[in-house]
């Protein structure tokens, strides 16, 4: 687990809502469980300073609570307008119980 950094237990990710994770020296991201699946986004909204984990979660998407833009919390890609700019998707994975993305992703996407 060298290379991992350990965002939190799954237990503490709600069902169809985000948690925000705030990681030293860069912004904050937000982890999503969708059923059993855990996905990890920016969590700031690309259109408005609004912290997406703060969003309400719904058929997959999650919807900004400053202007309603909604994203695809798999893959980032904007759902429904204003926005039009994707969030930064990373890779997650899940060891002993927690929610982990590499550091070398986190590195390279500055």
């Amino acid at each position: 687990m060298d290379n991992l950094i350990s965002l939190c237990a799954e237990a503490d990710v709600p069902s169809d809502a985000g948690l925000r994770v705030d990681l030293p020296g860069r912004p904050p991201i937000a982890v999503f469980r969708l059923e059993d699946t855990f996905h990890v986004v920016d969590d700031t909204c690309t259109h408005g300073l609004a912290s997406l984990s703060d969003g309400y979660v719904e058929d997959g998407t999650v919807e900004c609570p400053l202007h309603a833009g909604r994203f695809c919390i798999k893959t980032g890609a904007p759902v429904d307008g204003p926005v039009d700019t994707p969030v930064r998707v990373y890779p997650s994975q899940i060891v002993s119980g927690r929610v982990c993305i590499s550091n070398e992703f986190l590195r390279t996407t500055e």
